[in-house]
């Protein structure tokens, strides 16, 4: 059986004509999925029975299993789905002026091994597949009855870890007729996997590209962040370089800021030192706590001199609004918890 989630518009095209069916079909299965999100091909009106008799052979409609479901007071809502093989991940979901966006998670666990992270709590199982992470989005959407119009690929696991499955995921979600999410409001977050950024220069949409960069210097990043020993600061800025120049397209460098490590006014300087001349803006993150790690949040007069040093500094900055603090905001967290 196929997960009917799983296909892009062209692999549903190929399929039609293996089956001696017409392609045009595949749009009108993409409407019926994702405009009318039928929970069964018989709820199809415009098919013949002995079609949908074949698609019913050939595809699943999957769905997840809600575990535990967690809200906070400023609309956030974090959810803790299982998956078909009895694993679990977390996808949250969080309002804005703008709309409302949903964090992806692309993989069971992390191996990354940011030292202030709860994703990487549990080692990686496996990645998600496709159909995976298509599914969180229409999950949410049906247990909040909201239209999801944003999409961060942030959530458990290292996106570029796993390129070809959250690849198409992108195609999926951007599709038109399907959940038409616009690719400029799409973002990847990777931590450094510096072959899969210049893989990514070369991606046909134009999703947002962030970097979680964390640390100004080599000796701060290898501490709290591993991939760092295997690309290096050097190599990362590289990459970006080579990214922003073949793209066009400005880079978000994200930066949690953990108390009396990387928060100081040197760090500061440093940070504008490394990204001077890129387009770019830096994203400053409060850091939501993790009990396991020995890392605290930076203080608010830290995190406001931090930011002004950088406006001083001419650069693109913003403190990012928190979210989800009364709840288990920290990704990964709410998982592990449940897994205890």
């Amino acid at each position: 059986m196929k997960h009917i989630y799983g296909y892009t518009i062209e692999a549903l095209k190929e399929y039609l004509l293996s089956i001696q069916e017409k392609p045009f079909r595949a749009n009108q299965i993409i409407e019926w999925v994702y405009r009318h999100k039928i929970q069964s091909f018989d709820e199809i009106t415009n098919m013949k029975k002995e079609f949908l008799q074949i698609l019913k052979k050939d595809f699943i409609l999957d769905t997840f299993d809600l575990i535990q479901q967690q809200n906070s007071s400023d609309g956030t809502i974090k959810f803790l789905f299982q998956l078909q093989d009895g694993n679990l991940i977390e996808t949250v979901l969080m309002k804005h002026i703008y709309g409302y966006s949903v964090c992806v998670t692309t993989e069971v666990g992390c191996n990354m091994g940011c030292a202030f992270c709860a994703s990487g709590l549990k080692k990686k199982i496996r990645n998600l597949e496709t159909y995976e992470m298509v599914l969180q989005i229409l999950m949410v959407e049906h247990l909040t009855k909201l239209k999801i119009t944003h999409v961060v690929v942030m959530g458990i696991g290292e996106p570029f870890d796993n390129y070809e499955n959250v690849v198409q995921f992108l195609h999926i979600i951007n599709y038109p007729l399907g959940l038409e999410i616009g690719a400029r409001h799409i973002t990847v977050s990777t931590c450094g996997l510096v072959d899969k950024i210049y893989a990514y220069s070369d991606f046909d949409l134009q999703v947002n590209l962030a970097i979680s960069l964390h640390a100004p210097t080599n000796e701060l990043r290898n501490q709290i962040m591993p991939i760092n020993k295997a690309y290096p600061l050097e190599e990362l800025i590289k990459a970006i370089r080579y990214y922003i120049n073949k793209t066009n397209r400005r880079v978000t460098i994200e930066y949690i800021l953990l108390r009396d490590f990387n928060d100081t006014k040197a760090c500061a300087n440093q940070l504008a030192d490394l990204l001077h001349g890129l387009n770019v803006y830096v994203n400053l993150i409060p850091y939501n706590e993790v009990k396991e790690k020995p890392y605290q949040r930076s203080s608010l007069e830290a995190m406001h001199a931090f930011y002004d040093q950088l406006k001083k500094r001419s650069l693109n900055v913003t403190l990012r609004r928190e979210q989800g603090s009364d709840i288990d905001a920290a990704c990964g967290q709410l998982r592990s918890k449940h897994l205890k």
